[in-house]
């Protein structure tokens, strides 16, 4: 089992390098010139443009540029900025081109929303999810479960931008059903009433794809022998179904939730830019238009690590669940 895990985190951690080392040359290496970021148009000549270059370290070998960003993640690294030497802790992802700011601020402070987010609409997706899709597999055959699957894959079908800005216009904005996105400073109960509509709407079209996963985990669960074996014995029902299938179904669903709220955490860029949420997607975004370049790498590794130690989890507890992937 030691082995196994070993064998997971040295895979998790080479990916991770992977991803470091790909986007800093993808950023770094492109034709782009950073440092035009922090000139402003009116007094870029080229001896400021130059400064700036120097300052930012940007005129040193792109190896020597490599080597000390990777080592600030770990023992941090000083900038120079107008003169000034400013100190950036570990696990150091650079200074903004744009804001000037530390990436570890401008990210990490917003961060918290974007956990926020994804575990609530996970809560809704989850109970929508799971609900209708056993109730779907229990009436196998019938309209019900046509019409659920149908409904279902109708809503997967259409485009989730549409159906955010549906929501965001008309029972946000025009009818004021739900509230507008509050920051924490506004109160706690007005920030996750902000984080409603967002999380509602999230929530509700991942559920689509849960209430397929459970109806076929269900199905095939309840066709097992052990589930006939159950029900001969005179076991009521609603046993059978929630003692047995229903914790037999939900091994390859947990397994599915974990990868999707990873997804989730790194995927809400859409969702925080239309509702306001002030989240690492929305900022990225922002930092994307700009060209701030640190932004962008912080906002890429950041993702990287959290897609990679929610992999590593599943991982580690499906060994758990079934032993055979120990082997595998």
């Amino acid at each position: 089992m030691l082995t196994y895990i070993l064998r997971r985190l040295a895979l998790a951690l080479s990916v991770i390098l992977a991803t470091l080392v790909s986007t800093f040359l993808i950023f770094f290496a492109g034709p782009s010139d950073p440092a035009l970021a922090m000139c402003p148009e009116s007094h870029c000549n080229a001896d400021r443009l130059a400064a700036i270059t120097a300052s930012l370290g940007l005129d040193k070998p792109l190896t020597q540029q490599f080597f000390d960003y990777f080592k600030g993640l770990f023992v941090g690294r000083e900038f120079v900025y107008a003169g000034d030497t400013v100190q950036c802790n570990a696990p150091c992802l650079g200074f903004s081109f744009v804001t000037r700011r530390s990436v570890n601020d401008e990210l990490f402070s917003r961060f918290p929303n974007t956990v926020v987010l994804a575990l609530m609409a996970a809560v809704v997706f989850v109970i929508i999810g799971v609900t209708v899709g056993i109730f779907a597999a229990v009436r196998r055959g019938s309209s019900t479960d046509r019409s659920v699957v149908g409904a279902s894959q109708v809503l997967g079908a259409i485009p989730y931008y549409v159906l955010a800005l549906l929501v965001a216009l008309y029972p946000v904005i025009l009818w004021n059903v739900l509230p507008q996105y509050s920051a924490m400073s506004a109160g706690v109960g007005p920030y996750f009433m902000g984080m409603l509509a967002p999380a509602l709407i999230l929530g509700f079209v991942t559920s689509a794809s849960y209430v397929r996963y459970t109806r076929n985990s269900m199905i095939e669960t309840l066709s097992m022998d052990y589930i006939r074996t159950a029900r001969s014995k005179g076991i009521s029902e609603r046993t059978v179904l929630f003692k047995h299938g229903f914790r037999a179904a939900m091994s390859p669903i947990a397994t599915i939730l974990g990868l999707d709220i990873a997804a989730l955490l790194t995927g809400t860029l859409i969702t925080e830019q239309i509702f306001g949420v002030d989240g690492i997607g929305r900022r990225g975004l922002a930092a994307l238009r700009a060209d701030d370049l640190p932004v962008i790498m912080g906002t890429v590794l950041i993702g990287a690590v959290v897609v990679v130690i929610m992999n590593l989890v599943v991982d580690i507890a499906y060994s758990f669940i079934d032993p055979r992937v120990r082997l595998s």
